[in-house]
């Protein structure tokens, strides 16, 4: 799979899916193989500090969603991960899904795939939730494609920010380009 879409938000068909699926299908329409997965129903547990991954290079918890979805990024070529706003930053779902790729960190795992960020806010607090995925991403070396930040609180909402939707387009062209897939 060539894109792979995540959604940090607790609702499965909230805004930030809307977003994010936006992305991938001007993807899919350019002929690129994506997948999505929502973390609404996903059990990740936080990251309980324990250090055992810098031995054993995986992740000590094993009995939960995490390691089923972290094998998909390793998998992608492009990831697109999207959070609603919570507090002026990502969801604690997300947060706790960024925190476990600490067990990838030590041998750069992830390093050299391509990524976009992604955030939905009600009024204010988006551009705190592109900073804290930037870091995870910058940490992880992904080569950054920019983000998008859209605006809306009630399901469906995103699709009232007309500059939201159009940068989320050109941003499924700008990816469909690096495979040089153009029209």
């Amino acid at each position: 799979m060539q894109v792979l879409g995540i959604s940090g938000s607790m609702r499965k068909d909230g805004n930030t899916s809307t977003l994010v699926k936006i992305i991938l299908n001007q993807c899919e329409e350019k002929g690129l193989a994506t997948e999505f997965i929502s973390l609404a129903d996903k059990r990740i547990k936080p990251c309980i500090g324990c250090e055992k991954c810098k031995k054993e290079h995986e992740c000590s918890i094993t009995d939960d969603d995490w390691d089923e979805i972290a094998q998909r990024i390793l998998d992608c070529e492009v990831l697109v991960m999207g959070s609603p706003t919570y507090y002026y930053d990502v969801s604690g779902q997300l947060k706790n899904f960024i925190d476990r790729t600490y067990s990838y960190y030590h041998d750069r795992r992830l390093a050299g795939r391509k990524a976009v960020a992604v955030s939905v806010e009600a009024d204010k607090g988006g551009s705190r939730a592109i900073q804290t995925i930037e870091g995870f991403l910058s940490a992880h070396e992904f080569s950054y494609l920019g983000h998008v930040k859209g605006k809306g609180y009630l399901a469906g909402d995103v699709l009232k920010d007309a500059d939201a939707i159009a940068h989320a387009r050109k941003t499924g062209d700008k990816i469909s380009r690096l495979f040089r897939i153009v029209d």
